[in-house]
C-alpha cells in the first residue's frame, strides 16, 4: 500500500522575521520565542528532539522535555545508560529542535553536551513527582524489556525500599547542551521561509540569513 502525501502541504502566512528584528543574542531571541509560545495553549512548548550519534556514526533522536536555560547552556536529564546516555559518552557533539507549529516557527540548536554536576541534579530530582522517581530507578532504558509487568514488579520493589525519600540513582541525571550555532526558523508563503543563523565566531555571536 502506498500513500501518497504530494498534495499535503499548507501555506505559512501568519509572521515574518528578519535580521534586524533579530536579537544580537540568540539565547534572548530564543528567550523571546519561547515566552511566546508559553503564552498559548501549546501541549508542551519545552518539547524538542535530541539528535545524538554514536561512534557508529549513525545518528538517533528522540522527543524529550528542556528543563532549563539561560544565557549560557539548555538542560534536560535522562538515564545515563539509555541509548542517548552511551552516545553522548562517545560523542558529546548533539543537536536539539523545537518545533512550535501554531507560530510556524523552528528553532535549531547544535552545540557540545557535558554532564552537570550531582548538585544539581539532586536539586531537580527532588522536585519530580514521587512515582517519576521511582521509575528513574526501575528502567534500564533502552534495554530489551520482557513484559510491562516486569516493569511494574520493579517500580514495586523499589516503592518498598523507599516509601518516603527516593535518593537520585547514580545513573541518572542532567545534562547540558553549549550552544555554539542557532538557527530560527520562520515560515513563509510559496516555501520561501526566513532563516537565521547565529554562529559563535571568536566568542562572539554573528547573524545571517540563508536561503530557505
Amino acid at each position: 500500500m502506498i500513500e501518497k502525501l504530494f498534495n499535503s502541504r499548507r501555506d505559512y502566512r501568519s509572521r515574518q522575521f528578519n535580521e534586524a528584528a533579530a536579537a544580537d543574542s540568540p539565547f534572548e531571541q530564543f528567550k523571546i520565542w519561547f515566552d511566546e509560545i508559553s503564552q498559548t495553549d501549546f501541549l508542551e512548548p519545552n518539547a524538542m528532539v535530541l539528535s545524538t550519534v554514536g561512534v557508529d556514526g549513525k545518528p538517533s533522536s528522540r522527543v524529550l522535555l528542556l528543563k532549563q536555560f539561560d544565557e549560557n547552556d539548555f538542560v534536560f536529564f535522562s538515564n545515563y545508560q539509555s541509548r542517548k546516555g552511551k552516545e553522548l559518552e562517545e560523542n558529546p557533539n548533539a543537536s536539539i529542535l523545537f518545533f512550535w507549529d501554531i507560530f510556524e516557527r523552528q528553532v535549531r540548536i547544535e552545540g557540545i553536551v557535558q554532564k552537570i554536576s550531582k548538585q544539581e541534579s539532586e536539586a531537580y530530582f527532588k522536585t519530580r513527582p514521587y512515582k517519576s522517581r521511582l521509575g528513574a530507578w526501575a528502567s534500564k532504558q533502552s534495554r530489551p524489556l520482557k513484559t510491562r509487568f516486569t516493569l511494574i514488579r520493579e517500580v514495586v520493589k523499589i516503592m518498598s525500599k523507599y516509601p518516603i525519600e527516593v535518593p537520585l540513582p547514580e545513573h541518572w541525571g542532567g545534562y547540558r547542551l553549549i550552544p555554539k550555532q542557532f538557527e530560527f526558523w520562520q515560515g513563509r508563503s510559496n516555501r520561501l521561509h526566513d532563516r537565521i543563523q547565529y554562529r559563535l565566531e571568536n566568542n562572539i555571536w554573528k547573524k545571517i540569513r540563508l536561503y530557505p
